[in-house]
This record gives structure tokens, C-alpha cells and sequence, in this order.
């Protein structure tokens, strides 16, 4: 790994240099959104200044130059994915988005019926779970649960056990958002391959921002993640899908761009990814966020891991020090997350007394209530590290906490 100069990466985020309620903004909630760099802001204001058109359809230069462009996006972030093509990248608006198109079309395909089972896990974001649900409710599967562990790890030897030949369909996130668990996301697809024809999701929305990515080394059939997590705007992602799926499936949305011919009679459809991408897509969003990547590639995914890292282990020695914090999630194998609690003070209150003092933390259940609930809790306060944050930020953040709790008690 190369060094990198933290303070010159802080100067090409201008939101971090301004104060909030009198104080330096510390701000750790990367893992809701994170900032953007000068350079995916120019990438967004370049595309509306010289080349803002629709794409694909027309003739003139500037439809030329923002299909050049939205296409060459296509091609950077099949790059950063090791995609075996470009057309395995479909653009969508997020990992929401992302999810429901995959359970949509697996319901339209009629690849899921009465009898077969759906497995995900106890640390999945709402977004992995009731788009599950809906398909499950739709076609009369079963959802499986993999359970949690006291250290926020899944359960692996129940995993074994709820793999088996009715499972279709095997959804996990390769980190949770709430607890910063990393998820052996590549053994348990390679198990799920063993036991039948299981289609494998993986959720990247938090793994992309932290490591390098590649699916053909995972071997996962879809991958979906959101822009804004890895310093792109909001409103747009990606879903990556095997192109020999992409091609058996069903469209799920109908309009322009996803056909090839239209009759009242009878519509084809055109060729993956396009097939997935009815109407005008984010341009601007798809071509910031091929910037952004190109942005974190610059710098390097192994750094990056390594300073959030280094911030990780600061905070997490910090709070301990403190009485009466618990830390939920404590397995060795975590991303730059911490959710912790301190005994008899409500997550809200603290997370309000920390946003005096000009730390941006996040309260509540992170979109995670069956996970919450499976600790026994209502929300936790979670503090989530960027590669653009400094060891001061995190001593700030704990004093943050100290007083907090001390003007709480």
C-alpha cells in the first residue's frame, strides 16, 4: 500500500470544512451517506454545462457526447467490479431499487413458487428483507432466517442447517450497516452452489465504499449497490447480473429504451442491461458516479480499508473505556461501523447532545428493526468512519460521548 495524505484528500470535500453550532463538524455518518469530492461535483456540474441530452436516440453531438459518456460510465464501473462485460451493469436508483428489481422479475419468471424457500439473514437493512417478504407473500415461498450471534456474526453452522434443496433463493449483505459485521458472503454462496440452483443476491451497499469488489471471484449471480454510499450522488446505483440470467429473465419496468420493437400486437424487448433500464435514467448520477469510483481507486481500496481501520480500533478502545457502553458487534471481522449504548441513556437523547458539539452521529434502528429487536433494543448510536476522517475527529467524538453521557446521567 502506498501512504496517503489525509488532509489532502479532506480538501477536495468542501461540506467538511464549516462548523455546526459553533464547532468543527466531525462528521461520522458515512455509512447513511457519504461526502462528495470536488471531482464528482465537477464530474455532475460538467455533464449539465457542455453535454446535457437525452441518450442513446439521437443524432446531434450533444446526445452523442452524453451517450458516449453515460456508456463509458458503464464501462468504468464494470471495471471496478470485475465484470465479466459492461452489459452486466444495469443503473438503477439505488440498492432498493436494485432488490426489488431482482425479486420482480423472479416473480414474473415464475422461477419462485409455493414450496420454496428464501433465505436471508438477521443483519439485513429493511431493503434486503421486505422486498423478500412481498415475493414470499406473492408466490406462497417460505423466508428463512440465518440468526445472529452475540458478536453480530451470522450463525454459520445454522446456515448449513437452513441450506437445503428448497432453498431458490440465498440474500445476504457482505456488510451490515448496523453493526459493521464483514459476512463470509464468498463461502456462503460457494455452499449454496453445492446444494442446487440457487439464485445468490449479495447486498454491496456498505461493502463498496470500504474494499474492492469482484463478483466473478464471489461468483454471485447479482450484486446491487448505491452510489451515494461511496461518494457519488443520490439516485442512482447499480445491479450487477450475469449476462446468461439478465437474458432468461423478464423485464420488470415497461417504457422506452427496454425494447426493441413495439406493435399493438406485441412488444420485444432489447438486450440486457438495456432491457432492465425503461425510460431516461439518471445520466448525470451514473457518470458522477464512475467519477467517484475512479476517485476511490486513486486512492486506493486497500488504504482506504486500512485508515477506516485505524479509525475503527481508535473509537472502539476509546468507548470502552467508558462506563456503561456496550458495543453491539464486536466480531473480529468488521468494516469502519460502530453501534454502541450507554446504560441508561436513550440513543436519541445522546445523538442530539453530540450534534451540539458538532459530531454527526446516527440514532435509531438503521433500518434494522428485526435486528434490534433481536438484542433487545430499540436503536443504537452508530458512528461510522470514511477515509476522509482524522484520528482527531475520533478523540472529538469520544470526548463528544463523555460529556454527553456525563449531562445525561
Amino acid at each position: 500500500m502506498s501512504p496517503i495524505d489525509i488532509q489532502k484528500i479532506r480538501e477536495d470535500f468542501p461540506i467538511l470544512h464549516q462548523q455546526i453550532n459553533g464547532r468543527p463538524l466531525v462528521y461520522l455518518d458515512n455509512a447513511a451517506t457519504s461526502q462528495k469530492p470536488l471531482q464528482v461535483l465537477e464530474a455532475s456540474a460538467n455533464y449539465y454545462r457542455n453535454i446535457n441530452s437525452n441518450i442513446h436516440r439521437g443524432v446531434h453531438k450533444l446526445a452523442q457526447s452524453a451517450t458516449a459518456a453515460h456508456e463509458q460510465a458503464r464501462e468504468t464501473i464494470a471495471k471496478h467490479l470485475n465484470a465479466s462485460r459492461p452489459e452486466e451493469v444495469i443503473f438503477t436508483s439505488g440498492t432498493t431499487d436494485s432488490i426489488n428489481l431482482v425479486a420482480n422479475v423472479l416473480e414474473r419468471s415464475g422461477t419462485i413458487g409455493e414450496g420454496d424457500e428464501i433465505l436471508i439473514s438477521g443483519l439485513e437493512h429493511h431493503s434486503n428483507t421486505v422486498p423478500w417478504q412481498m415475493l414470499c407473500e406473492a408466490t406462497g415461498a417460505t423466508l428463512k432466517v440465518i440468526p445472529v450471534l452475540e458478536d453480530g456474526s451470522l450463525d454459520q453452522e445454522a446456515f448449513a442447517t437452513l441450506l437445503g434443496p428448497q432453498t431458490k433463493v440465498l440474500s445476504v449483505n457482505q456488510v451490515s450497516n448496523a453493526l459493521g459485521t464483514i459476512n463470509p458472503v464468498k463461502d456462503m454462496i460457494a455452499a449454496a452452489r453445492k446444494v442446487g440452483d440457487v439464485i445468490t443476491v449479495v447486498d454491496g451497499a456498505q461493502s463498496i465504499p470500504h474494499m474492492a469488489i469482484d463478483v466473478q471471484d464471489l461468483d454471485c449471480d447479482f450484486f446491487a449497490f448505491s452510489g451515494h454510499k461511496v461518494f457519488a450522488p443520490t439516485g442512482v446505483g447499480i445491479l450487477f447480473g450475469k449476462y446468461d440470467l439478465l437474458e432468461k429473465l423478464p423485464p420488470w419496468k415497461g417504457g422506452g429504451e427496454m425494447i426493441r420493437l413495439v406493435t399493438f400486437e406485441k412488444t420485444t424487448y432489447n438486450d440486457p442491461p438495456f432491457k432492465y433500464e425503461a425510460g431516461t435514467p439518471n445520466i448525470e448520477g451514473g457518470i458522477a458516479l464512475a467519477a467517484a469510483l475512479d476517485y476511490a481507486n486513486a486512492i486506493g481500496m486497500d488504504n482506504i480499508y486500512a485508515q477506516e481501520k485505524l479509525l475503527l480500533d481508535r473509537a472502539t478502545a476509546g468507548l470502552s473505556e467508558i462506563d456503561g457502553v456496550k458495543i453491539y458487534g464486536t466480531c473480529p471481522n468488521k468494516a469502519s461501523v460502530l453501534s454502541f449504548l450507554i446504560e441508561g441513556i436513550h440513543h436519541f437523547d445522546l445523538g442530539s447532545i453530540m450534534d451540539q458539539m458538532g459530531v454527526a452521529v446516527r440514532t435509531g434502528h438503521h433500518c434494522c428493526q428485526p435486528l434490534m429487536s433481536r438484542f433487545g433494543i430499540t436503536g443504537t448510536v452508530r458512528a461510522s468512519f470514511a477515509v476522509y476522517n482524522t484520528e482527531e475527529e475520533v478523540d472529538a467524538f469520544i470526548a463528544a460521548v463523555k460529556k454527553g453521557a456525563m449531562m445525561l446521567s
